[in-house]
């Protein structure tokens, strides 16, 4: 038995990453600490970070890559098979429909991007264009308007919520989701502190709401109308920051006459708020000395979501709340997490694409379409599309038809039974990890994280799987090659990078596989095993070529590091630091250096979004007769996360995934608190247990993200763990530019069930939470 060690790390339940330390024995994670040497969260980690072992070693643990047969099963074969097959089918289809036939689904768990390096290679390698994620299922339409108004799609703005004496929160519950650093923390000080003030849209009144000082209970996907006014309300009184607006911005008389012509009363009867509390919203914007504004899903996922983002920018902008201590900025970059492809389009579905990125509502129709670009092949990292993308029969579906699906996972997800192929990775802490999401400003952090516990063994982690299917498909050099780049990194990295710079001049058509490159060569003088992070180097050298005086301050050598030193100073400081280091600290001015306009300045007119916003009808914010609720699809509670936790023995709370719903609305339906009853939409059926919840609004619902996994229950059949909430959304309830889902506005209705169902479902529900308590004991 090994001796019992504290090691380093990062949560990756939500994409703030809380640096924190595991307690290793036996070569399993058995007890999770706040990281104080981490330099963002400083100790800080919330509830959910505690349940991480059960993430790291569960029931559904993947340890042999798995084959489709033909009766629809899968049998174990060994990784050089597996490789070798997939190897084969890949260039098949190439070859007779090109590398646009194969698309890439990746970046699923939060914190799980170093294999993303590698998977793009490869597939970039052979032609690959095409990406969906997570991101286009939640942020493209935030990622539009930022390219319109900043330059690119890749500025993105961040919150200085530490410094702000007004928070302004729309659509986000940061006190459960977090979303910044030690949420929890400066809400109570904003909380505590008369000189402080928070104002919370939010059609529940949540945790975050009970805080504030006013909380306007919008109707769920009215949000655009409540914006609308409170602007609007701004421009008629001429509270607006005129000096900010003549020195930052160009478009400002084209938006004052759109927002001049917002009839104020009637939107704010369709968002049902009353005009004098949007004139009270509006006092506490103007008395405000820095406001910052802070928004998630709410807003991004609910109708109009890409004008919503809009209207947003626009309440920064106009009230001048940019650029300064305690308002919003924007952030610099070690790596960009998404791409800039203004004026692009998909051609199987003539979509616009943003971001570099595809939406997953288009991925039912991109597969199942009979167009000779349509996808044949599909290649899915980390990301369980069967349970996450609206329409899931639709999903499930095109994931059968494709000619080829290859899933790349810890466990046998609802998207892996349905591929031809399985490859088992390591976990996120058996291997080298890192997130991309680095968003803070002025400064700004990254956290390379060592593997903490031994893979399970049949497993590999990401850069191997990959490594050893570029080999397969000849496009990897030999080792003969490999290794002269090595021994030249070995002596200095000044050699190594002429020498990598000669080799790929000599080979530009290697150009593609950078990352596995560095892997295997700069990798190997990586300290703590940490090779996967080699492609960060690239990364870095650019980040110091572009603000190197914000990289200098970050890094706060004892002596000046001059500029070709610069680069590599950065990439030491983050792979030899296993609690995470700063990679930037700016000044407020700097942010202007940020905006990618030729001019530095913000262009607030965007036609397209003045049109949608003029073309705006009231009437349309009612719900429809025959589906009355409207349901928030993917609500985020104390112990819900990501797909990556299967085991439902990490709840304490919920383990059914309950409906929340008002108590008078229950008593209507004739239900008792606890029930179990069914939701109903034009897309499908699901049966849940209902619980009385008066912090929601009458006619408003919400379900949990994070449920509808299947696993074994305590007699070995696989049940699923609550309700499979894209059973009931649609694929075309979303957004027209952005095409992200209006989950956040699903509409349905309630239904009893009969005695035998109801008896049924609390079944299913017992040996599930009997497989729970046998996991805790």
């Amino acid at each position: 038995m090994s001796k019992p060690e504290w090691q380093k790390s990062a949560c990756n339940i939500c994409y703030i990453n809380c640096g924190v330390e595991m307690l290793v024995e036996d070569g399993r994670i058995t007890k999770v600490r706040g990281d104080r040497e981490n330099p963002k969260s400083q100790g800080y980690i919330c509830n959910k970070a505690a349940r991480i072992p059960y993430y790291a070693r569960h029931k559904d643990r993947l340890t042999s890559p798995l084959r489709r047969r033909a009766d629809g099963g899968f049998e174990e074969i060994d990784w050089d098979t597996a490789i070798a097959e997939i190897a084969v089918r890949l260039r098949d289809i190439v070859q007779k429909h090109g590398g646009k036939s194969i698309a890439l689904y990746g970046g699923g768990g939060q914190g799980n991007h170093a294999g993303g390096a590698y998977a793009n290679a490869v597939l970039r390698a052979l032609g690959v264009r095409s990406v969906f994620n997570a991101l286009s299922q939640e942020k493209t339409g935030d990622f539009w308007v930022n390219g319109h108004m900043f330059g690119s799609q890749t500025c993105h703005t961040a919150e200085d919520i530490h410094h702000c004496d007004l928070l302004f929160v729309i659509g986000a519950n940061p006190w459960i989701a977090h979303g910044f650093a030690n949420a929890r923390d400066h809400l109570n000080q904003i909380r505590k502190d008369p000189t402080r003030k928070m104002i919370v849209i939010d059609p529940r009144r949540t945790e975050t709401a009970e805080m504030a000082d006013l909380h306007l209970p919008v109707r769920p996907g009215a949000d655009a109308f409540l914006l609308g006014a409170i602007l609007a309300t701004l421009v008629r009184r001429d509270a607006v920051d005129h000096d900010f607006l003549e020195r930052h911005t160009t478009g400002f008389a084209e938006v004052k006459a759109a927002l001049a012509r917002i009839p104020v009363a009637e939107w704010a009867a369709a968002a049902d708020i009353p005009l004098d509390e949007i004139e009270r919203c509006v006092d506490m914007i103007v008395a405000a000395r820095a406001m910052t504004v802070r928004v998630e899903l709410g807003i991004q996922q609910g109708v109009n979501s890409t004008l919503n983002s809009y209207l947003e920018k626009l309440l920064i902008m106009l009230t001048g709340s940019f650029g300064r201590k305690g308002t919003n900025q924007l952030h610099s970059w070690l790596q960009p997490l998404w791409g800039n492809s203004p004026n692009q389009r998909y051609a199987p579905t003539d979509t616009e694409i943003i971001a570099g990125l595809l939406p997953p509502n288009l991925l039912p129709q991109a597969i199942l379409n009979d167009h000779p670009e349509r996808l044949r092949g599909l290649w899915i990292d980390s990301s369980n599309p069967a349970n996450t993308v609206a329409n899931t029969a639709e999903v499930e579906k095109a994931l059968s038809a494709l000619d080829l699906c290859v899933v790349v996972d810890v466990a046998l997800t609802e998207t892996a039974r349905l591929a031809h192929y399985v490859l088992p990775a390591a976990s996120q802490y058996e291997k080298t990890e890192f997130t991309l999401f680095n968003f803070e400003f002025p400064t700004n952090y990254f956290h390379v994280r060592a593997a903490v516990a031994p893979p399970l063994a049949g497993t590999l982690p990401e850069p191997e799987i990959y490594s050893r299917l570029a080999r397969a498909l000849g496009l990897l050099p030999g080792d003969n090659v490999l290794g002269s780049l090595r021994d030249a990194a070995f002596k200095s990295r000044t050699e190594f990078a002429t020498a990598l710079r000669a080799f790929i001049g000599a080979n530009p058509q290697a150009a593609p596989l950078g990352a596995l490159i560095l892997y295997h060569t700069l990798g190997a003088t990586l300290p703590d095993g940490t090779a996967a992070a080699a492609p960060l180097w690239q990364a870095a050298q650019t980040c110091a070529k572009r603000d190197p005086d914000a990289v200098r301050r970050a890094l706060g050598a004892d002596r000046p590091i001059p500029d070709h030193e610069l680069g590599d100073a950065l990439f030491d400081a983050i792979a030899g630091t296993r609690s995470g280091v700063a990679i930037t600290t700016h000044s407020y001015e700097d942010v202007w250096s940020l905006v990618a306009h030729p001019d530095r300045k913000i262009r607030l007119a965007i036609p397209a979004m003045l049109d949608w916003l003029g073309g705006l009808d009231p009437a349309a914010a009612a719900a429809p007769k025959d589906y009355p609720f409207v349901l928030a699809a993917g609500q985020r509670r104390m112990f819900n996360a990501n797909q990556i936790f299967r085991d439902p023995a990490w709840r304490r709370d919920d383990p059914d995934g309950a409906l929340l719903v008002n108590a008078r609305d229950l008593e209507a339906l004739g239900a008792g608190d606890g029930e179990w009853i069914a939701v109903r939409s034009p897309a499908g059926r699901v049966v849940v247990r209902c619980k009385a919840d008066d912090s929601m609004r009458q006619g408003q619902l919400a379900l949990p993200h994070g449920y509808g996994q299947s696993y074994p229950a305590d007699d070995g059949e696989r049940l699923t763990n609550g309700p499979r909430i894209n059973a009931l959304t649609d694929s075309l309830n979303r957004d027209p530019i952005a095409g992200t889902p209006y989950h956040k506005h699903v509409a349905v209705r309630l239904e009893r069930l009969t005695a035998t169902e109801a008896a049924a479902a609390e079944a299913r529900s017992r040996r599930i939470h009997g497989a729970q308590a046998q996991a805790r004991s």
